[in-house]
């Protein structure tokens, strides 16, 4: 593949960095992603080719390195990959302040979202009895999301513990409180719904740390 052909820094960095869903497999890894099929989890629409692919020019680029885990290959990040971090951070907290919010128009997924709630869980509000909220979402498969004290799981079946909450609605509500667009009473007047005893159905939103950059307000 031809090159750019320029001495500065950024464009032998985007040689390496700038391709279609690199800099996508570097967040699955900065968010703690290890063996691929984790990793392909928070970028489903990727093919396991293109990743395998990503995942090799990363290597050779000292982006990250292959190991052999206890259950196959994994993949970590170097000191050169960790310092992408601030990059990446910058990246979206770019996108999150100069991009539309758009979410009833774009085109979203489900699971990456489920991931990034999963990863999100405030395992200290959470009851000490397992529970699972199933998530009816419009357009979507149903999914399960386990919550207990020690961990977390999303899943395509019930795993086998109690059901008593249901997330129903539109993608784009869930995403317009998920991403910081509204607050949760908004995103219900969008449409989101949570059926269930009240005192779950209330404690629903406090279990979870919402995305990373929610914080970060529109410029406009």
């Amino acid at each position: 593949m031809m090159g750019y052909g320029q001495f500065c820094a950024v464009a032998r960095a985007h040689d390496v960095l700038g391709g279609r869903w690199t800099l996508l497999v570097v967040r699955e890894l900065l968010c703690g992603s290890r063996r691929f099929n984790d990793i392909r989890r928070g970028i489903p629409r990727i093919s396991r080719t293109v990743l395998s692919e990503r995942l090799q020019a990363l290597a050779a680029a000292g982006v990250l390195v292959r190991r052999d885990g206890a259950n196959g290959p994994e993949y970590e990040l170097t000191d050169a990959g960790g310092e992408l971090t601030a990059m990446v951070g910058a990246l979206a907290t770019w996108g999150q302040r100069w991009l539309p919010r758009q979410p009833g128009s774009e085109d979203l997924d489900l699971d990456p979202l489920l991931l990034d709630m999963q990863r999100r869980v405030r395992f200290a509000a959470l009851s000490k009895a397992p529970i699972v909220a199933r998530f009816d979402i419009q357009g979507n498969p149903t999914r399960f999301m386990l919550l207990k004290p020690e961990g977390a799981s999303v899943c395509s079946q019930n795993p086998g513990f109690p059901e008593p909450l249901r997330i129903r609605g539109p993608l784009a509500a869930l995403v317009a409180w998920w991403r910081g667009d509204a607050g949760f009473a908004a995103a219900q007047r969008m449409g989101l719904r949570i059926e269930g005893p009240r005192p779950l159905a209330r404690a629903f939103p406090g279990w979870f740390d919402r995305y990373q950059f929610a914080h970060i307000s529109p410029a406009s």
